[in-house]
């Protein structure tokens, strides 16, 4: 047994294909092949089930699988700490980021992070919670910032910030008139929320208590996942939304009229670093967080009566 079978069999739980594993691993699919025979040969197994397409490992493969991951994980430590003795804070991280909350944090702390650490690279993808979470368990990210706290298993959650919800209300609603508003005081068929799978709506539908079987009726149907083209179709309507604390730092002064704050305690979302059971680039991770907390530390000032809004 040998680490480089460990990979190969890595490789095909995540592609479910003999071929493409290989080619990710730079063999030929006969030396994979070979090489996965080989090592079920050593351990008296079968790891995958070959006669389904996709390929998919067998239930003692799934263990052994998992196994490896731990094992390929700690190898990589190992390296990384002989790196970063040699060189200091460096290597690669891949960072996934919500929608939400991406075209607002990053700016903030990018450029400076980049210029202080100049031996680390950065590769950065926005997607939804669900779909960053698959990415973050099949090992094609390191690390996502998301709004937390989350009911999945297996995963680590690293505090970064609160920032509360702010209410945009067109200039035509009569709620405009409101310094503090309620929960009770929106009218559920003038919000507008953005599309399904963003975790900002689930937010603003448990904050607001608007039930599953309460529809939200409008003539217009209008599928988003932009902040900024949510808060044109609510004035075009005269309708109302809810947005986190960090889109609204930029806005200008007469759109900053049009916010509202909710009475305390004020509703927040909590936003952390999450990354998956056996994450290895702590290094990496801590001066990212520190990155962050620090940058945001301006813009978010802290409130003394908060309510946290579960994301689910």
């Amino acid at each position: 047994m040998n680490l480089q079978q460990l990979e190969y069999i890595v490789a095909v739980d995540t592609h479910r294909h003999f071929e493409k594993a290989a080619e990710q691993c730079f063999v030929t699919q006969a030396t994979l092949s070979m090489m996965i025979k080989k090592l079920e040969q050593e351990l008296d197994v079968i790891l995958f089930d070959r006669s389904k397409q996709p390929v998919v490992p067998t239930e003692t493969g799934k263990a052994i699988i998992e196994q490896a991951r731990v094992i390929l994980k700690e190898t990589q430590q190992l390296k990384l700490l002989s790196k970063e003795a040699k060189s200091g804070i460096a290597g690669e991280l891949r960072i996934g980021v919500i929608p939400t909350v991406a075209p607002y944090l990053l700016p903030l702390f990018l450029t400076a992070f980049l210029k202080k650490f100049p031996a680390v690279k950065l590769k950065i993808v926005e997607q939804t919670t669900e779909h960053l979470l698959r990415l973050l368990s099949t090992d094609k990210l390191d690390v996502a910032i998301m709004a937390t706290p989350l009911s999945e298993k297996g995963f680590l959650e690293t505090h970064l910030f609160y920032e509360e919800f702010k209410v945009y209300v067109a200039e035509t609603n009569r709620s405009l008139k409101k310094k503090y508003i309620l929960a009770e005081d929106i009218d559920i068929n003038k919000l507008w929320l953005l599309e399904e799978g963003h975790c900002l709506r689930s937010q603003v539908l448990n904050l607001c208590e608007i039930q599953k079987q309460q529809a939200i009726v409008h003539h217009l149907d209008y599928e988003t996942g932009s902040i900024e083209s949510l808060l044109k179709i609510t004035e075009m309507n005269g309708g109302i939304t809810i947005v986190p604390e960090l889109a609204t730092i930029h806005f200008e002064k007469k759109v900053k009229e049009k916010l509202r704050h909710f009475k305390p305690p004020v509703p927040v979302r909590e936003i952390s670093l999450v990354t998956y059971r056996h994450f290895v680039k702590k290094g990496l991770l801590h001066v990212l967080e520190k990155s962050i907390v620090q940058a945001v530390k301006a813009y978010l000032p802290q409130k003394e009566e908060t309510d946290v809004i579960a994301a689910s």
